[in-house]
């Protein structure tokens, strides 16, 4: 595990749970500054790292698993963690891939709109726009494979090493993981070894949206 992976992770459950850095370590018991961006490095720059104590913390706070936020660490997923009373399911959209480089489906904003998507019942998700993408082909394997759905969130923060799917604005959809942003390119690491990286200047990129959860 690395030492920004471990800090995304409290920061993506922190979102999850409705609160700031700072809000998360007060309802852990925690001193308020414990989890500010400021107390992740020591002073001669070295990385600190959370204690195991203060995650403990933060699972018993939240209810979340062990498990769970493993794969957040993992960004495997970022959904309410298994062991928490689970909510009404929610209703989200769903299209193909192939369709998703089509008109009609998102806005100037990448957001889902129109009528012509499907639906799937799945757990909360806690942003509105969320919705779901079904895989097909072989391209992305072997991290998602055809048929696997995953569901991808316009609000969540993006990070490097981040799973993400991308629209070009030739109508181009992919997965990938992020390997780079910077002020005037995105550079996008394949998921499958067989298949190209590929990077793209910021003008040619409609959206990038983080992948929170597969169901894999």
């Amino acid at each position: 595990m690395k030492h920004d992976d471990i800090w995304r992770a409290l920061d993506t459950l922190a979102a999850e749970n409705g609160l700031s850095a700072s809000g998360l370590a007060k309802r852990a018991g925690l001193d308020a500054t414990t989890f500010n961006p400021s107390k992740r490095r020591m002073p001669d720059g070295r990385p600190r790292w959370p204690s195991t104590e203060s995650l403990a913390k933060v699972l018993d706070a939240t209810g979340a698993s062990l498990e769970a936020f493993t794969a957040l660490v993992t960004g495997a997923r970022a959904l309410p963690a298994a062991g928490r009373v689970p909510a009404a399911s929610r209703r989200i959209p769903l299209i193909g891939f192939a369709q998703a480089g089509g008109e009609g489906f998102f806005d100037d904003g990448g957001y889902p709109v129109g009528g012509g998507w499907d639906e799937v019942a799945l757990p909360e998700v806690t942003d509105a726009n969320a919705y779901a993408l079904e895989i097909s082909g072989e391209s992305m394997e072997p991290v998602f494979r055809d048929g696997d759905i995953v569901i991808v969130s316009p609000a969540a923060p993006i990070r490097r090493g981040d799973r993400v799917v991308v629209r070009t604005v030739r109508g181009e959809v992919m997965a990938k993981q992020l390997a780079r942003r910077s002020a005037k390119r995105v550079e996008l690491r394949s998921l499958n070894p067989a298949h190209p990286d590929r990077s793209f200047d910021l003008g040619e990129v409609s959206w990038l949206h983080r992948i929170v959860w597969a169901s894999q």
